[in-house]
This record gives C-alpha cells, structure tokens and sequence, in this order.
C-alpha cells in the first residue's frame, strides 16, 4: 500500500492519541524527503538552506500558512540563510501521523 502523506489532513490530537512506534517511525520517515530524528524519537527535523534572510523568512511565512491550514504546528527556527523545522506531538510528548503529514507537505513548498 502506498503512503501518499501530503494528501492527507492532519486530524486534531489528545492526549489519548497513540504515539508511534519505532517502527511506524522508519517507515514513515522513510517516506519524506531529507528528514530525520531525534535520539529519543520524539521529534523529526529538518534544516533548510537558503540564499538570505529573507528567502528564509519567506519560507518560514509559508510553513506559517500551512501549519494554520493543518492545525498543527512546528518549533521554528529562523536565522540567515536557514531553516529548523522542528514537528512533534505536543499532546503526547511524541510522535503522531501528523507530524509526518505536515513535514511532507513542507517538502512541496518552492
């Protein structure tokens, strides 16, 4: 069965939502473009390189928009030239499908 993450929803979370595995973990990420995990496999990143400030900035406004459209949102971190994108579950201090919805769905902005 093909995973086709970006056009999934993300879906709203509690604290009762299961947390992946290590195993859900490698096969999902292994479906995203240059991401990786944390050693404690709560957090997926992913480090963007751009021109200036102001691409970067720009990007960032753009994974903004996107997080608000989802409903889930990333830790953020901008400086000159790059971007840290940081997903995670915040209700349950972990990983979910949406983490990895989001993060594909980062890949398909220019």
């Amino acid at each position: 069965m093909k995973i086709d993450l970006k056009n999934q929803k993300c879906q709203a979370c509690t604290g009762d939502t299961p947390k992946f595995d290590e195993k859900q973990i490698i096969k999902y990420l292994s479906k995203l473009d240059n991401w990786s995990v944390n050693e404690e496999q709560k957090m997926i990143f992913k480090k963007l390189k751009f021109k200036n400030f102001n691409e970067a900035l720009n990007f960032t406004n753009q994974v903004a928009h996107l997080a608000e459209e989802e409903g889930h949102h990333p830790d953020v971190s901008l400086g000159w030239g790059y971007v840290l994108i940081m997903l995670h579950t915040h209700s349950i201090k972990g990983l979910s499908i949406n983490d990895f919805i989001l993060a594909a769905k980062i890949d398909t902005i220019d």
